[in-house]
């Protein structure tokens, strides 16, 4: 079986490869395609990869390559995992959009919007790609926005896009381990769109253990969540918010400890990456162990602001490992190769799963997957305050769609202006300005 990942020089491929050397099934992936525009990058993850194969004998192969068409044909899983302007892209959407006073993160608000007007038309001409050079591939989007760019992708490839997330599996299991449960044998009733759900109930034996665990303060310090919502605000809603939904329910101080560190999230990453690249040009270098130290300083700063202005203090050891992002994409694929069915919680088509949103509209809500992709199931509504939030993004999520497709730069403000954490169409019409004059791939929307 041959998998090509999109982005196959990106720092986190290794945490994909790592989860594939662990299968050894029948059907499992045999070759594993590397695709990238940056030859440097390839040859350095390529290392990287090559190290993690040693002493593993069925260890998949491995073909790096910078054209295309060639990674895409005859593919039968396509990860995408790009990033158009690179992590420097990410710090100008983060400087933009603080130096107006609001948040520039990555996947929310204005830094989300930028970055969704970048990367959409790439992912729409990947997707028309992957139709016509590979129309049986499954294609699985780890590409952020992941809802929003998956729903770009899903105007032409139908059901064979899936989104995922490791944020909502990662709550989940916190959240069963704070209840003494066991994360495996768990269902979570959880809903949204990506980056803003809600853990409404965590069933174990058919039975809702979650309204236990909001009753006890206790039990919510004991896990990251609950010390960043606070029990307060928990209790209040009734649920468990997704962790970014903390730049919502917190704005004003999420953007002015932004506002005040000494380098934003996208620059420190983009320093740090700069450095680990140059680094494996160097001869005599431990690739593995290299990135392996990377990655844990990575992940253990992640979020580290929010963390700071909730007093939630350091992350957990078990949640520095790995088995995020990479678990979902191996059981996802696992159960669409192989027909072996599993519950994961994904970004598809709406059908009637959420009756506030139209049927193709993305959301990210718990799936029976099989041989046939994806099915999203029915979850109860929404309360208001989730409504508001999730129709709000949602009319976003569709501005920039529109921007994308059209060129039209008041399509572009219009996605600015609606957004909760913007709020301004005088601001907004200044980020379109800024955000045009700093990124290159955003010269296709029109002047006034």
């Amino acid at each position: 079986m041959k998998l090509t990942i999109l982005g196959g020089g990106g720092f986190r491929v290794p945490l994909v490869y790592g989860a594939l050397l662990g299968d050894h099934a029948e059907g499992r992936v045999s070759q594993v395609i590397l695709y990238d525009t940056d030859a440097d990058r390839l040859t350095a993850v390529a290392r990287v990869l090559d190290e993690q194969a040693r002493g593993v004998p069925d260890a998949p192969a491995v073909v790096a390559t910078t054209e295309l068409d060639e990674a895409l044909r005859g593919a039968d899983f396509v990860f995408s995992a790009i990033r158009v302007g690179g992590l420097a892209g990410r710090a100008a959407d983060e400087r933009v959009a603080l130096g107006l006073g609001v948040l520039g993160q990555e996947t929310v608000g204005a830094g989300g919007i930028a970055y969704g007007l970048r990367t959409v038309p790439v992912a729409v001409d990947l997707a028309r790609r992957i139709a016509r050079l590979a129309p049986h591939a499954w294609v699985i989007n780890f590409t952020n926005p992941a809802g929003l760019v998956t729903e770009a992708m899903s105007r032409h490839l139908g059901d064979r896009v899936i989104g995922i997330c490791d944020s909502p599996v990662g709550l989940g299991r916190r959240i069963a381990r704070a209840l003494g449960a066991d994360p495996d044998r768990a269902w979570i009733d959880y809903a949204g769109l990506n980056h803003l759900g809600w853990v409404r109930g965590l069933y174990v034996d058919g039975r809702d253990e979650l309204p236990r665990l909001l009753a006890d303060p206790g039990l919510l310090g004991t896990f990251e969540e609950g010390r960043l919502f606070g029990a307060e605000l928990l209790g209040s809603l009734g649920a468990i918010p997704n962790e970014y939904l903390h730049y919502y329910y917190f704005n004003r101080e999420a953007v002015r400890a932004y506002q005040e560190a000494g380098q934003t999230r996208g620059a420190f990453l983009r320093d740090q990456q700069e450095g680990f690249y140059a680094r494996m040009r160097e001869p005599g270098t431990s690739a593995l162990s290299t990135w392996d130290r990377t990655r844990a300083e990575r992940e253990a700063t992640y979020m580290a602001e929010n963390r700071d202005v909730a007093g939630a203090g350091e992350r957990e050891e078990s949640d520095l490992k790995s088995g995020g992002y990479e678990r979902v994409a191996l059981a996802l694929m696992r159960a669409i190769a192989r027909n072996e069915r599993t519950s994961l919680i994904l970004n598809v088509r709406n059908r009637t799963a959420l009756p506030v949103l139209d049927a193709d509209a993305v959301v990210e809500v718990p799936c029976l997957v099989d041989a046939n992709g994806a099915h999203p199931v029915a979850v109860s509504p929404l309360p208001y305050h989730a409504v508001g939030l999730v129709t709000a993004v949602k009319a976003v999520e569709r501005a920039v769609l529109e921007a994308a497709g059209s060129g039209s730069r008041a399509a572009a403000v219009q996605a600015f202006a609606l957004h909760p954490l913007v709020d301004s169409v005088a601001v907004a019409r200044r980020l379109v300005d800024g955000y045009t004059e700093v990124h290159p791939q955003l010269a296709y929307l029109d002047r006034p």
